[in-house]
Parts: C-alpha cells; structure tokens; sequence
C-alpha cells in the first residue's frame, strides 16, 4: 500500500471568495511550487488526503492538479504519487525581477588568497578505508576530556617521527583547529586579570583575532629576515603573559628562527614565566632542506614553557577542523578541566578515523607527495617572477604562499589583479598598526600548472 506523505503546506482557502475552489487551491499550489515550497520531485499529498484534511471535496482537489498538471507544474506516472515536475526549472524558469541588475560578464575568476592546500589528492584509498573502519566500530563510547586515546597515541608517534618532539601522549589534546585550540589555552590561562597576549608583527590574522575576543590586550612584537627578534622582546611587567610565535617558517614573510634565538626565547620564557604557543602550521611542507626541528623539541616537557600547536589544515584539508596541544606536564590537567566544562569539540568518528590514518602511516606519503608538488609550484613561481621590474620575491623556504613587494602602491596592485579576475591578499592586512610594506601574499598549494601560469603573468603585469 502506497504511503501518504503528511499534510505540511501552508494551504488555506477562501469560501467567501468568488470562484471555484479549485481555483484558488492550483493558485495557492503554483505559487507554493514557484517559491520553492515545494521542490521539483518532490511528491504532493494524494488528492483524498488533502481532500480532507481542507473539508473540500475530493473533486475539487482533483480539478486543481489536472489544471496543474496541464500547466507543466506536475507530474504524474499511473502507480505513483503526484510529483512537482523535475523539469519544471525548463518548463518554468524562474525570471529575474525587472528591477535587478545583471551582473556584468567577467571571465573566470582565479581565487589566489593564501591558505589553501591541494585537496584533490586526498580521499586516497587510506583515507576511505580510516573513515570506513572508525563508521563501523560502535558508537556507544564515551570520547575522553582530551580526546580519544587512539588519536592522541598516533599524533604523538607522529610528532616523534616528524618533528622530533617527544610527549607522551597523556600530554595531547585534541582541537577543533588551531583557533579552537588557542581559545582553549587562553580560556584555561585566564585569571582575574585580562591576558597581555604577545604576536608577531606582521603575523597571522586569524589567530591574532582570538585573543582580542576574549578579553586579552595584544602586544604586536616585531620581526625580521630571520623571525621574531628576542632580542627586543619586552621584559619584567611588560612581558606578555602567552606569546604565539610561527618559529619554523614566520608567516606570512617566511623566515626561520635560528638556534641561538631559540634558546635565548626558551629563557626568556623561563624567566619572565611566559607560555610560548608555538604554531607549527606548515614546517613539514620545507623545500631547500629538511623539517626543522621543532621549538619544543627543545623545551623540557615536564615544566617547559613550549605549547605545540598544530593541525592537518595544510596538509590535508582546513575543512578537516581537527589539530592538537602538546602540553607540558604542568599544564595538562587545566586544559582537561577546560574540557570536561566545554565539552570534546570532535566527533567520536573523525577522531577514529584520523587515528586510522596516522596508524597506516599514509599521512607520512601523503605529505612527501604534496612536498613534492608543492615544490614544483615553488619553482614556476620564482621563474615567473624572479627579475620582474617593480616586484621582490620573499624567501620561500617552505610552505603554501609566496609574498611579494611591489613598487606601485599595494592597492593599485590589489584593484588592477581583482579586476582581472584575481584575487590576492594585501600585505599590509598582516600587519596590527604601522610599519607596513606594499605588497601582496598569494597562495600556489590549491591550483594547477594552468591556473597559477595564468595567475603570476597577472601579477607580473599588475606590477608594472
């Protein structure tokens, strides 16, 4: 027996209106299905049935969907329910009101802002078969304050492997992503008094956002070739209380913090006891030499200062929204007491599968196979714009974007590449106050060979 669907459109009729109350019941229909009420396939309720639940006669409901269906509005096959016409959009294009503009014709637009990896390579073999496995393990589990012991167990293999940092995976968190993970720091940091919150200048917007949203004084810190400059780093009362720092590969200008500057910020971090958020955000992703060594390979993990901070957004997918804290020892159980009061923020299920995926080891290849393309794009950035009049290539070390310097002025750049159909980021955006310099960032990790040829010719003639 066919089932009918329950009566949900909002169908009201007039008997004091002149004419049949047919009629009024195909307009009510039409104009339900022109509004997109009602979707094309979408099934009608059978003629008996709204028949009743209006008090009309089941003649008139039968008037109204042959008017209807005369009109191309709906479709009707013997043995099935009454359906919106799937073609209707053919039958009955919707038209653009007289009033509206139309937008003008443009070319197809080329979306070059940084931040974006290569994701077509992903959803490999290994990928379907971790999310196959952690979708048929049971569901009736508890997911620990700090993530699933699995996970945490995998990424600190992972962090061993890669980038020297040994912890125990006791001393792990699991994040929704980076800016998750720094509100959670800052949420368990945070006293009677509003946090002083140190950053690099010019350094990631995002992340430098969340500590103003909750509360937090932020305190720009400069840079130079070589990353921050510790040696000018505030002291005493004027010492921040958390520092986020891109030591591996300063974002956006790209420079690496040396070894001695390392060592000099661990101590100062010691002694003017300032947590050290260390954003590890691309250091796998290095061309002219191997992963650096992370700065909290060199920190103690028992009563360190060092703060990891990472996730798979780069080398992966920033959809993906899962990363991870690690922790010294000391600050582990108020991150844990952060998280029993807000809750686990990732599914049981994609923590399960990105556990799987760690465990196989196919993260490992899928990052030498994204370095190596990555490289490649590297290359055909540097040959098409190395030597350009009116443009200074940054060093690019390693990562998913290139700055460049222009001799015009920033925003002319910006509007003469929009206007040729790309987009890129102003340079000066990456800055808190003064200080800046013309110049856009641009990302290579998410087009092909076509689309980024296109996109650097733009940007050596918009430089001109």
């Amino acid at each position: 027996m066919r089932s009918t669907p329950e009566i949900t459109l909002p169908l009201q009729l007039d008997r004091g209106a002149a004419g049949p109350l047919s009629a009024q019941l195909a307009d009510h229909l039409r104009a339900l299905i022109a509004d997109g009420v009602v979707a094309p396939g979408e099934a009608v309720p059978a003629s008996r049935a709204l028949a009743a639940h209006l008090g009309i006669s089941r003649g008139s409901v039968v008037v109204a969907y042959d008017q209807l269906l005369a009109e191309g509005y709906l479709s009707a096959v013997a043995g099935r329910s009454t359906v919106v016409n799937p073609q209707l959009r053919r039958v009955h294009p919707r038209q653009r009101p007289p009033s509206a503009p139309q937008p003008a014709a443009a070319g197809p637009g080329l979306d070059l802002r940084p931040g974006r990896p290569w994701v077509s390579e992903v959803a490999g073999s290994a990928w379907r078969s971790a999310w196959r496995r952690a979708s048929a393990e049971p569901v009736d589990v508890a997911v620990p304050a700090l993530g699933l012991d699995a996970l945490r167990t995998a990424w600190a293999d992972h962090l061993r492997r890669m980038r020297a940092v040994v912890r125990d995976p006791g001393q792990l968190a699991v994040t929704a992503g980076g800016r998750e993970g720094l509100a959670t720091l800052l949420l368990t940091l945070g006293g009677r008094r509003p946090l002083r919150v140190g950053v690099e200048e010019p350094g990631y917007p995002s992340l430098r956002r969340v500590p103003a949203r909750f509360g937090a004084q932020v305190v720009p810190l400069p840079v130079d070739r070589h990353g921050l400059r510790v040696a000018d780093l505030p002291v005493g009362a004027e010492a921040p209380d958390l520092l986020v720092i891109t030591p591996s590969h300063q974002y956006p200008l790209g420079g690496s913090l040396p070894v001695d500057r390392r060592q000099a910020l661990l101590e100062w971090a010691r002694r003017h006891r300032v947590v050290v958020v260390e954003d590890d955000y691309d250091s796998e992703l290095r061309y002219t030499s191997q992963p650096l060594p992370a700065l909290a390979a060199l920190d103690d993990p028992a009563d360190g200062r060092v703060v990891m901070l990472g996730t798979l957004s780069k080398t992966l997918a920033p959809a993906l929204a899962i990363g991870y804290l690690a922790l010294p020892q000391w600050l582990v159980a108020g991150i844990a007491e952060t998280r029993r009061d807000l809750g686990q923020p990732v599914g049981l299920v994609p923590q399960r599968a990105v556990a799987h995926y760690l465990e196989s080891g196919a993260l490992r290849l899928h990052t030498q196979r994204m370095r190596n393309r990555y490289r490649r794009r590297r290359a055909q950035v540097l040959s098409a714009l190395s030597g350009v009049d009116g443009l200074r290539v940054y060093p690019m070390d390693g990562g998913l974007h290139a700055v460049v310097e222009t001799a015009r002025p920033e925003a002319a750049v910006v509007a003469t590449l929009r206007a040729a159909g790309v987009e890129v980021s102003p340079l000066s955006q990456y800055w808190t106050g003064t200080g800046t310099r013309p110049g856009i960032v641009f990302g290579f990790g998410a087009v092909d060979d076509e689309e980024l040829a296109r996109g650097l010719a733009a940007i050596a003639a918009a430089a001109r």
